[in-house]
């Protein structure tokens, strides 16, 4: 079985740092905490999992606090959580499986990072992230924000997901040290374009936001799947700002990328069907309904696009047009993916009054 050092860096956590750690604290044999300054009782807490607290001085920089508790693991895998992380029950025995199994020249472990939830807490958007790595590998963290470890060698899939329970929001912090880094000499990677533009999009500078996409789309470094996403969050910009021509031209250039995505379908099925031209929605909220998800892809997938939303916007689209068949015929279908649904059930309602 292979041992683990849980490695997490944290500040003014008391509300959700138990919670986390009470999730995980049996199944790393090390917990590694690393205080970026904290003046609640983040530490006071930690204490009664660990005696491994330790300081770090903050200089906007989160690759360098996570190095840092990286370099006080000593067990064969490293772990790392953010404090509003927890481990489920039906993942906990998926992990400890996985500790039992995993072969000793595995470098990197994936695990599902579930960050979006439906009305009834069940995950509805998610990615993969390195989440487990072999020490050994002396692997890096990688810039100020928005960090990623530069993971290679033997990487593995697992069925284990981390429940991301976020309590605030940093939009704000965030966006200070992308200007900080943009004051001084270094220049932006295609990542820092991407990344800095999304901070931009999240405290609605719209213009500036979609100035940094377009900057982000002109190089060829970049990952394909953050090339998609630039296209739709630069979509949802001019749609902000209620430019329809450019909303639904960069709608429809996520396809020069690569095939069409579900996510990117069924946007343009909202675009017309709020244009009230149906029939076009239709097209795309059915193209959406016939695309299958990738289970391997590491970037994010919001799941209910490949089922349930694209099945319950056919009811309304179809009824609209006067089709009552078809309506009912896809709202049943909306409750295969989601049998308590609320709209589901007002639509069976609606229909039965009818």
């Amino acid at each position: 079985m292979i041992t683990i050092s849980l490695c997490m860096i944290v500040k003014n956590e008391e509300k959700v740092l138990s919670k986390c750690l009470d999730s995980i604290k049996d199944i790393a044999e090390e917990i590694i905490i690393v205080d970026t300054g904290s003046t609640d009782n983040t530490k006071k807490i930690a204490s009664f999992y660990t005696d491994k607290i330790f300081d770090f001085k903050w200089i906007d920089d989160f690759s360098a606090a996570r190095n840092f508790s990286f370099s006080k693991a000593s067990k064969e895998y490293i772990l790392w959580l953010d404090a509003d992380d927890i481990i489920l029950k039906e993942d906990r025995k998926e992990f400890f499986q996985l500790k039992e199994n995993l072969s000793d020249d595995t470098d990197v472990v994936m695990m599902r990072y579930n960050v979006g939830f439906d009305e009834s807490g069940n995950a509805n958007e998610s990615y993969f992230r390195e989440r487990l790595v072999k020490r050994s590998c002396n692997f890096k963290w990688a810039d100020r924000i928005h960090e990623y470890i530069g993971v290679s060698g033997k990487i593995v899939n697992s069925d284990v997901c981390i429940t991301h329970v976020k309590n605030r929001s940093n939009n704000v912090r965030n966006l200070k040290i992308f200007k900080k880094m943009r004051s001084s000499s270094r220049s932006f990677s295609p990542r820092n374009l991407y990344y800095y533009a999304k901070e931009l999009y999240f405290n609605k500078q719209y213009n500036h936001a979609i100035l940094y996409y377009k900057r982000f789309l002109q190089t060829s470094e970049g990952w394909i799947e953050d090339y998609i996403n630039a296209c739709s969050e630069i979509a949802q910009c001019y749609r902000a700002k209620n430019n329809r021509e450019n909303e639904l031209m960069y709608l429809m250039k996520s396809f020069s990328y690569d095939v069409p995505r579900a996510e990117t379908c069924c946007e343009l099925g909202y675009f017309f069907k709020n244009a009230n031209e149906y029939d076009k929605a239709i097209f795309w909220f059915e193209t959406a309904l016939s695309l299958k998800k990738s289970e391997n892809t590491w970037g994010t997938i919001k799941h209910d696009c490949y089922g349930y939303i694209p099945s319950i916007e056919l009811c309304v689209c179809y009824y609209k047009l006067g089709n009552k068949e078809e309506a009912i015929k896809y709202n049943k279908l909306a409750e295969q993916f989601k049998p308590s649904d609320k709209m589901v059930e007002y639509n069976k309602k609606f229909f039965g009054d009818l």
